[in-house]
């Protein structure tokens, strides 16, 4: 359990790696022939189960001077494991499933925790159509996937999310024929394109025109230096900190990103929050906040940060996509409105919408992450402004995308951030 004080907060703090990009970054390196280097990595749970798979594929994984070295032979005929534990990560689960179905050799991709329970039909019947032989539990899994898979034209529906088809983006090129995905009901776009310029960077060409894709077939991968950005979806908690109880400067942070999270600055401007960008670093100041309305359908990791920022703005808050938000670590529609209304936050789920009545200052109390570490960064920054303490259940699962969240929390209501 941690618990977090009423406080106010002040300094700067470097944004960590992204570990979209760290985790697809690490899925080039394996396809690669050769040693990659990669600067600024994110060693979060996530990404160090895309390590792991790297390691069990046959990959050669290093950390030397603060970045990461794999040394891949590309595809190899016997990879050393055929389980590829994928912890609690769904990208890397959804991700490396169409990679996995390039090996001749069955494997297996399974993991613990919430990931078991989150349903994987859609990645099985994708496979299927490009020639893999795929079992799961009942739609759950492990996954069990036997290549090699050939090109193909076909669609896809991406409405409940677009990590399997960046998993395909990645591996199809590698194919020899063409081919072509139709991503119907396509959400979280910018990530798809976040896929494509990682994969500009390791010489591999994918075409987009809206929701159609045009992949070549034969293409290779080449070894590269590659410097992971930083993660705008962790530094929308630092700037809602900003925003409700001081002031942060969060540094490292690409104006130019394709990160659809970006969008957060956005978000607090048009809620009354200071907020300045010059030179990779974004200051957020509290203002006097009022409602807002935003559609985080193609950005529902914003829905926790943005929660914890209605709270604390007058008058009520729409925040549209709810449906984006039943498949993550926990049902976080229901985990967002039984966690602050513990704190006694006026919030409910109304139709594909939550809707928060602000104002009020929040009590405090005690809630539970549900094992989610975007419920328990929210509640967290939701403490700096309540009227008493917030112990945070399970909060150590913060783990999964920032480790140090809870540090550089501390650091800025010391007014030590920097």
């Amino acid at each position: 359990m941690k618990q977090v004080n009423p406080s106010e907060v002040s300094g700067e703090i470097a944004a960590p790696a992204s570990k979209s990009m760290m985790q697809r970054a690490v899925a080039a390196a394996i396809l690669s022939r050769g040693t990659t280097e990669i600067l600024n990595p994110s060693f979060c749970e996530d990404c160090e189960a895309a390590l792991g798979i790297a390691k069990a594929l046959g990959a050669k994984v290093r950390k030397e001077n603060g970045g990461v070295l794999i040394e891949s032979r590309g595809i190899v005929s016997s990879p050393p494991s055929r389980e590829l534990d994928c912890g609690e990560s769904g990208t890397c689960i959804r991700m490396f499933a169409p990679i996995a179905g390039l090996y001749e050799e069955e494997l297996v991709l399974s993991g613990r925790g919430s990931l078991m329970s989150r349903p994987v039909g859609m990645v099985k019947d994708a496979l299927l159509e490009i020639g893999a032989r795929v079992g799961t539990a009942k739609g759950y899994a492990p996954i069990k996937v036997r290549g090699p898979i050939n090109s193909a034209h076909f669609a896809i529906d991406c409405s409940e999310t677009s990590q399997l088809l960046s998993g395909l983006l990645m591996a199809l090129p590698l194919c020899e024929g063409d081919s072509s995905i139709e991503a119907r009901n396509l959400k979280s776009s910018p990530y798809v394109d976040m896929t494509i310029s990682l994969l500009g960077h390791f010489g591999v060409k994918v075409e987009r025109d809206g929701e159609h894709f045009e992949i070549m077939g034969g293409q290779k991968y080449h070894p590269s230096s590659y410097t992971v950005e930083g993660d705008w979806s962790s530094a929308s908690f630092l700037f809602v900190a900003g925003a409700v109880s001081g002031s942060v400067t969060v540094l490292g942070l690409d104006s130019g990103s394709l990160q659809g999270d970006k969008r957060i600055l956005e978000v607090l401007g048009k809620a009354g929050a200071k907020v300045e960008s010059s030179d990779g670093a974004v200051l957020v100041e509290k203002g006097a906040l009022m409602g807002f309305e935003f559609d985080a359908s193609d950005c529902p990791d914003l829905f926790p940060p943005l929660v914890a920022l209605a709270c604390n703005c007058s008058g009520k808050s729409v925040i549209l996509g709810v449906r984006r938000l039943l498949g993550k670590e926990s049902n976080r529609a229901a985990a967002l409105v039984s966690e602050f209304g513990k704190l006694g936050a006026k919030i409910r789920v109304a139709g594909d919408a939550i809707e928060i009545e602000g104002g009020a200052k929040l009590s405090g109390g005690e809630v539970d992450s549900h094992s989610d570490h975007r419920i328990a960064m929210a509640c967290a920054v939701a403490a700096l402004n309540c009227s008493g303490s917030v112990r945070i259940l399970n909060a150590e699962c913060v783990s999964k995308s920032y480790p140090s969240f809870f540090e550089d929390l501390e650091k800025l209501a010391e007014g030590k951030g920097k």
